[in-house]
Order: structure tokens, then C-alpha cells, then sequence
């Protein structure tokens, strides 16, 4: 059995026999089958699961980390499949082929501490929502002490939005979490940005987004040095 000639880079893979769901139609270099659901690269030359002894092994998807986990465990023979992202540029994991006896196995192991990790789900569900609200409650105070005027309530706005889990946003960038001023002003920025200048109904009516921040960028000046002390504050 031959490795895919040329591994996948970005799909998580550390050795292991691959398969490839194909993007584009392709037929068995044997059998001349197709079109194939998955393949695998033999020589360059595209085989289907029968040809490369792979076909009495069935499919389990990604998502369930403890059965893949078990599932390949139990597994005397299984193989990773991925597919090509055209748009990230990279092969992705898509889940993985194992035995049908061993995938069993594994789902009556799954079954047997199912209730167990799932009361460990619950307390790092919890966990995760109480260093949540601690982080918050840091990011609107550093707000507040950057910006003395700026409201309680907007403070915590603001934090709650820039610090959401899996957001993306800037409060949960290193920087965001090292609570750097840079990323706390940005925060601040942003929401200002949004809600006390018509920057988003430029944005609306066509504007270009550097041409539209131009436009707004004196507001966004004036309502930060009324938060900051100075003078009169229109996001206020």
C-alpha cells in the first residue's frame, strides 16, 4: 500500500495511510470506476478503496473526538481522509476510515463513560464561562481606568463584545488577553466607531471603508477625549 505521493500540508497529519475525497471527478486507474467518492494515490495514479484494499473499512466523520480516538485504538487497519480547500489553499481532515467491528467497539466504550464525560463537559462548560467573566470584568475595568468618563454599562458593552469566545475579535488576540492599552483602545475604537458615528451608513450607501473611517475619523477623536476627561463627549 503506497503513502499519498505528496502528504497533505494543514490537515493535522503525522503518518498514516491517506485517502482523498476528490474535488474534481476522477476515475479508478484499475478498475476504471468512477466517479470516485474517495481515493487513494498510488504512484501518482488515482485508485479506488477496492483497488487499494481499503474498501471494507467504512466512514466515521470528524467531530466526535472520543470515537475517532477509540475508533483508530481498535482499529487494526484505518486510514485519514481529507479534501482539498480551494479556497484556504490546504488539505483539510475530513474524518477517518476504520473497521466496522472496531468503530462498534468504540461506540459501546463511548457508551459505557458517556455520562461521565458528559458531567466533564458540564464543569469545563463552567470553568469556562466563570474565567469568562473574570476576563470581562478585567477588560471593561482597564477600559474605565483608560477612560475615566466612558459609562459602566458601556464599559462592560464594550468588554463583553471585544472578548466573546471564538469571536475573533481583539480581546481574545494575545494582546487582548495580556490586556495591552493597544488592544483595549481598539476595542473602545471600534464600538465608538459603530454606534456614535455614521460610519456604518457610509458604508451602506457605498463608501469605500478607508474613505468612510476618513470621513468619521475627527468623531471617533472627539468622542474618545470626552471619555478620556477632556472635552465634551458625544458618545457619552
Amino acid at each position: 500500500m503506497a503513502l499519498l505521493a505528496t502528504p497533505p500540508t494543514g490537515a493535522g497529519l503525522h503518518g498514516g495511510l491517506l485517502v482523498v475525497q476528490p474535488v474534481r471527478r476522477k476515475q479508478c486507474a484499475g478498475c476504471r470506476r468512477g466517479p470516485l467518492p474517495m481515493l487513494v494515490l498510488e504512484d501518482g495514479a488515482p485508485r479506488c478503496l477496492d483497488c487499494a484494499d481499503l474498501g471494507h473499512l467504512v466512514f466515521l466523520p470528524r467531530g466526535d473526538t472520543a470515537l475517532t480516538r477509540r475508533s483508530r485504538e481498535e482499529s487494526a487497519l484505518s486510514a485519514v481522509v481529507v479534501r482539498y480547500n480551494r479556497r484556504q489553499a490546504r488539505y483539510e481532515r475530513q474524518g477517518i476510515l476504520v473497521e466496522e467491528s472496531a468503530l462498534a467497539r468504540a461506540e459501546r466504550r463511548c457508551l459505557a463513560d458517556a455520562e461521565a464525560r458528559r458531567r466533564r463537559r458540564a464543569r469545563d462548560a463552567r470553568r469556562r464561562a466563570a474565567e469568562d467573566v473574570r476576563f470581562t470584568g478585567a477588560f471593561a475595568a482597564e477600559i474605565r481606568r483608560l477612560f475615566p468618563r466612558c459609562p459602566e454599562g458601556r464599559a462592560q458593552e464594550i468588554a463583553a463584545h471585544a472578548s466573546a469566545r471564538g469571536s475573533g475579535r481583539v480581546g481574545r488576540s494575545a494582546a487582548g488577553r495580556a490586556l495591552s492599552e493597544g488592544a483595549v483602545v481598539s476595542a473602545v475604537v471600534a464600538s465608538v466607531r459603530h454606534l456614535d458615528t455614521p460610519y456604518d451608513a457610509l458604508l451602506m450607501s457605498g463608501v469605500p471603508r478607508h474613505r468612510a473611517r476618513r470621513q468619521i475619523a475627527a468623531g471617533v477623536e472627539s468622542a474618545l477625549a470626552g471619555w478620556r476627561g477632556g472635552v465634551s463627549c458625544r458618545a457619552g
